[in-house]
């Protein structure tokens, strides 16, 4: 991390990041700041939503730390945690889907409201988006705080990459990531993919990373 902080103070980024590396701009700063603000939540559920690797389970990793949250796999959710949460004031449900008890869901939301306690929800969509069967559930899952990670922007990209070069410790010049950010496609899984096929083509070529090596990989 040292390597990063030096990179990201030179291209003058270090400011925005906060809490383990995550890198707050306009793209997270909703959820980020709901997060920063517990308890002061409107509602006592938060459902944090966005496409696959755009930082929700991280958020929830600093939520946890934060406010010792007492956090679980969605589909890891059952009878037993729900007797669990009676002595935690905070639960993380990661990686929500369709696939769950509803009625272990219903009876959850009323005992977070009965005894103020509080849930965050990670999903790809919004929980109220899901096809669900029961009408209480349906219901109760409308009445939530949703916080949506948008696709990322230039500035979200090139800190992104940033962070990524620098945990494989790849040195990349500043130049060379304002190309990629024009040519690669505005998705957080798209980003990692990238970084882990340009990794591997310099590796197999035994070069550092130069603009024939990127266009390989981005297949320009």
């Amino acid at each position: 991390m040292n390597d990063l902080n030096q990179l990201l103070l030179k291209f003058d980024l270090k400011q925005n990041y906060k809490n383990d590396d995550f890198y707050v701009n306009k793209s997270n700063f909703f959820a980020y700041s709901l997060i920063e603000k517990w308890p002061k939540w409107e509602k006592n559920i938060l459902n944090v939503h966005g496409e696959k690797y755009s930082g929700k389970t991280h958020l929830s990793n600093i939520f946890q730390k934060k406010y010792k949250a007492y956090k679980i796999k969605a589909k890891d959710f059952n009878n037993e945690v729900l007797r669990e949460f009676k002595i935690f004031e905070n639960l993380i449900l990661d990686d929500f889907d369709e696939n769950i008890d509803e009625k272990l869901m219903y009876t959850l939301f009323n005992v977070a409201d009965q005894d103020n306690k509080y849930i965050l929800i990670n999903s790809l969509i919004p929980i109220n988006e899901f096809k669900f069967k029961l009408t209480d559930f349906i219901s109760r899952a409308k009445n939530c705080i949703f916080a949506k990670i948008d696709k990322p922007d230039d500035e979200l990209m090139f800190a992104i990459l940033l962070k990524n070069f620098s945990d494989r410790q790849i040195k990349v010049e500043k130049k060379l990531i304002d190309f990629i950010i024009k040519h690669i496609d505005r998705s957080y899984g798209k980003i990692y993919e990238f970084v882990y096929k340009l990794d591997e083509i310099s590796l197999k070529k035994k070069k550092s990373i130069d603009f024939k090596i990127i266009k390989e990989a981005l297949k320009v």
